[in-house]
């Protein structure tokens, strides 16, 4: 069972209802169902498109067929038709992993490899452009369902992360008008297999992130989607718990490319479709840092402030049922 904690009015999720899942309202400690004619709109992508926070406001405050969430088994809130991952995105992680590369061969100090990290970031923030790259929506599915560890590595990581979830298309919108398109947030955690990130039989190719990041499950998103109206971006707390111990603990004001230098870039090459998602990055504190991946049985407790709290459980390959 999940353990939530929406600190909005209301927000957006999806329920298991027999085999399928179903759209559901939630406000408090409840939810209720949610059909066309409650929505306005034939399905959750095309109420995205042109939401009316105030319809769902309305509903949220009405008597109806209501039911305590702890009653329900919550999947993923979203139903992405393009999943897009931005890379290298929060300042100190990057500057960790530079200046952890400088200081292999003892030409520097560690405090002038961090300071070089540091300038690095600066001018990358000033001048440069976000990393793109793109995930499977297959791969999104809800914490209730285990994280399967594939027995082709041991060294599968974590990587928790705010998540925009699109609105209104966009294509070449500018940073000024970003915003506007986006619907709301969630969080995901954005499993990578490490040892399979670059390319062993042809290193000139670079990075495989379809082998490193698309394994069934992949990519734990959820309990909600929260409505934009309720969430300010610029400054949310993010943790990750393994096993109870803190692992990442950071802010989003660490992003190098904020939200709508984010959604302006990416959408310069493809129109960014209604409930697709666009993940922000992952803060300093992964597994590759500790030394330490994820194993069969361990528990992972990811939360963003205001946005819920995710519980992946995790189990070896042969193990699962």
């Amino acid at each position: 069972m999940t353990t939530n904690r929406l600190t909005a009015p209301f927000a957006l999720a999806r329920f298991r209802d027999g085999d399928s899942l179903r759209l559901g309202l939630v406000a408090g400690e409840r939810i209720r169902p949610l059909d066309a004619d409650d929505l306005g709109a034939p399905g959750l992508n095309d109420f995205l498109a042109a939401p009316d926070w105030d319809r769902l406001g309305a509903l949220a405050a009405s008597d109806g067929p209501w039911r305590p969430i702890e009653e329900v088994t919550l999947g993923a809130p979203v139903e992405p038709r393009q999943v897009l991952q931005t890379g290298a995105n929060y300042r100190e992680h990057v500057i960790q992993l530079v200046a952890a590369g400088l200081t292999q061969d003892g030409s520097r100090t560690p405090e002038e490899a961090r300071a070089f990290a540091a300038d690095l970031m600066d001018k990358r923030k000033a001048n440069g452009e976000p990393y793109f790259f793109i995930g499977l929506p297959a791969c999104v599915v809800g914490d209730d369902v285990p994280l399967v560890l594939p027995g082709y590595s041991e060294v599968h990581d974590w990587e928790l992360e705010l998540v925009v979830v699109i609105g209104a298309p966009a294509f070449r919108v500018s940073r000024e008008d970003a915003l506007s398109h986006v619907a709301g947030y969630t969080i995901a955690n954005d499993i990578t297999t490490r040892d399979l990130v670059f390319r062993k039989d042809m290193k000139e190719i670079g990075t495989d992130w379809y082998r490193a990041k698309n394994a069934p499950g992949f990519l734990p998103t959820g309990p909600f989607l929260v409505p934009s109206p309720f969430v300010e971006p610029a400054d949310l707390n993010l943790r990750l718990d393994l096993n109870g111990q803190v692992m990442q603990d950071a802010s989003t004001s660490d992003l190098l490319f904020d939200i709508p230098a984010l959604i302006s870039g990416a959408s310069q090459t493809m129109p960014l479709l209604p409930g697709d998602l666009l993940l922000t990055g992952s803060p300093a504190g992964n597994g590759q840092h500790w030394k330490r991946f994820l194993r069969d049985g361990d528990v992972m407790t990811g939360s963003i402030e205001g946005l819920g709290t995710q519980v992946v459980r995790c189990v070896a390959e042969g193990e699962a049922r």
